[in-house]
């Protein structure tokens, strides 16, 4: 992607202005990145975005009048394609894993923002996944196989590059489980070489680069199943 005088314009949207204030002091302090626009609810997200036409869009979930779930919901219905980094304090499994599926493009947890916010936004606007860590340890952990090869009505791996095979299939569910390839091998009962392989050849089908990324696939396209909590509250 070019960004217009080698800059990349953003949106903030949450309804505290002191979080505002202090997320636009360590934005501006980068180069590279200019802040366009600010928002404190989320019908006001959805008008920046059309007015200011953002290279990201940093949303927290918890707004008035339409959360960062409906906003993220709304924009990507609208084929809008704006990277949506999600940064709030929520790290429950409904809001993170609602938000991913839903096509935000990084989650950040406000308490990492001043160390990591430049690089996310930098990586969402490439349109490169970037999750905060404990984020990429509960997307990790808490993802259940939705069912495995020899099930008819198991994943397809359908809208990928290419089809995935069904060793391919059962190594993906297993990745997005959590399982290293060490404990793959073992629950499949073959070399970890074997498994080494198999994921080399998910994430050239898939077009990604890293466990995380590959699960994050699965998880978008339904080829895993997650556990989720409580839903996602419209106000603090």
């Amino acid at each position: 992607m070019d960004f217009v005088g080698n800059q990349i314009k953003i949106v903030i949207v949450d309804d505290h202005p002191v979080v505002r204030a202090g997320l636009r002091q360590v934005l501006s302090a980068a180069s590279d990145i200019q802040v366009i626009g600010e928002g404190e609810n989320g019908e006001q997200a959805l008008q920046l975005v059309e007015e200011c036409h953002p290279d990201v869009l940093v949303l927290d979930v918890s707004l008035p009048k339409l959360n960062g779930l409906d906003v993220t919901r709304r924009l990507r219905a609208q084929g809008d394609p704006t990277a949506i980094l999600i940064l709030t304090v929520h790290d429950d499994n409904a809001t993170i894993f609602g938000l991913l599926e839903c096509g935000a493009t990084g989650y950040v947890l406000k308490d990492e923002a001043l160390e990591t916010l430049a690089s996310a936004v930098r990586a969402a606007a490439q349109h490169q996944p970037w999750l905060s860590q404990a984020v990429t340890h509960r997307l990790l952990q808490r993802s259940l196989p939705q069912s495995f090869p020899g099930n008819p009505s198991g994943p397809t791996g359908e809208g990928c590059g290419e089809a995935l095979t069904r060793r391919e299939k059962e190594v993906l569910c297993l990745l997005a489980e959590g399982l290293d390839n060490t404990a793959i091998a073992r629950r499949l009962v073959i070399t970890t070489r074997t498994v080494q392989n198999h994921v080399s050849n998910l994430y050239s089908k898939l077009g990604t680069s890293s466990r995380t990324e590959a699960a994050l696939y699965a998880i978008r396209h339904g080829l895993v199943r997650v556990t989720q909590a409580d839903g996602i509250p419209d106000e603090h």
